[in-house]
């Protein structure tokens, strides 16, 4: 794992919320909110350049633009939500590029269990308590929002425990 242990733990307390709020109200009206988007991306511009040398945050902010391109042509194609797209590019830089298979591993795995959560709560008391939110009524539309999150914590703590 290339992220540092000493990273992960600067990011973690602060992204952690940004990723419930985005799992939240993906969940609830089946959008990740700019500013959560806005928010996670000046967390790391300020965090970047505390715990990464100069060349390597500039790499990272040049990341953050490649995939934030990726994402708006995958956006166009109709393969990923707006939303989705904007929040992986915020997310990118915090992430070395050598842990992107891993963590398009721990996507995987979240995304699955992610997935299954959400149709078993689909059809639970929890649906019934939180009538008013979108991702119920949505047919096979997903709040992707409920996997990103968590699979960016998972990642985050994963650092803490066994990072360089």
């Amino acid at each position: 794992m290339a992220l540092s242990a000493s990273a992960a733990l600067w990011y973690l307390p602060f992204v952690l919320p940004i990723c419930l709020y985005v799992a939240y109200t993906d969940l609830r009206d089946m959008k990740i909110k700019n500013e959560a988007v806005l928010a996670l991306a000046g967390l790391f511009l300020i965090l970047g350049l505390i715990t990464l040398p100069l060349p390597e945050y500039g790499m990272r902010l040049l990341q953050m633009l490649i995939v934030l391109v990726v994402g708006i042509i995958l956006n166009a194609a109709g393969a990923v939500g707006a939303g989705d797209a904007k929040f992986v590019a915020a997310a990118a830089p915090f992430v070395p590029r050598e842990d992107g298979i891993l963590v398009l591993m721990i996507f995987c795995a979240t995304l699955l269990a992610a997935f299954v959560t959400h149709r078993i709560a689909k059809y639970s008391p929890l649906r019934r308590a939180t009538p008013h939110w979108q991702s119920w009524d949505r047919g096979w539309d997903f709040p992707m929002g409920l996997a990103l999150g968590p699979a960016f914590l998972a990642y985050l703590a994963l650092a803490i425990a066994q990072g360089s």
